[in-house]
């Protein structure tokens, strides 16, 4: 079964860029978005942003908007979430999946592994 795979975490400080990535390959031509999430620990998944392959509409949780960017790159089928002015609430485990698309864990059925970002103060 092919699966999203994330890439691009890392530890940084606060008001610093990081930018992730996820490699789609296989998924896009079976989904109709790809997304973002990411989950702390001892709380919920929380939906980030997501791109609609089609049209190329973009949506975004309110708690990143203005600062986090989502974009695609057909040619790599590769989706990228571009991170700005970091903030320690920030840090969480980052996930890429591919599905229906909407802001909830379950219009997406293929998930990744993650990838670990830490923002320090």
């Amino acid at each position: 079964q092919v699966q999203p795979v994330e890439s691009g975490g890392g530890l940084v400080q606060a008001g610093d860029s990081l930018r992730l990535s996820c490699a789609a390959s296989g998924l896009t031509f079976r989904s109709s978005a790809v997304g973002w999430f990411r989950q702390a620990p001892g709380k919920r998944r929380e939906f980030i942003a997501t791109i609609y392959l089609g049209g190329g509409s973009t949506y975004y949780a309110d708690s990143v908007k203005g600062r986090f960017t989502i974009s695609r790159d057909n040619a790599k089928n590769t989706v990228y979430l571009q991170m700005n002015s970091l903030k320690p609430e920030d840090t969480a485990a980052y996930y890429c999946a591919a599905g229906g698309g909407g802001n909830t864990y379950r219009g997406y059925d293929k998930w990744g592994q993650g990838t670990q970002v830490t923002v320090s103060s």
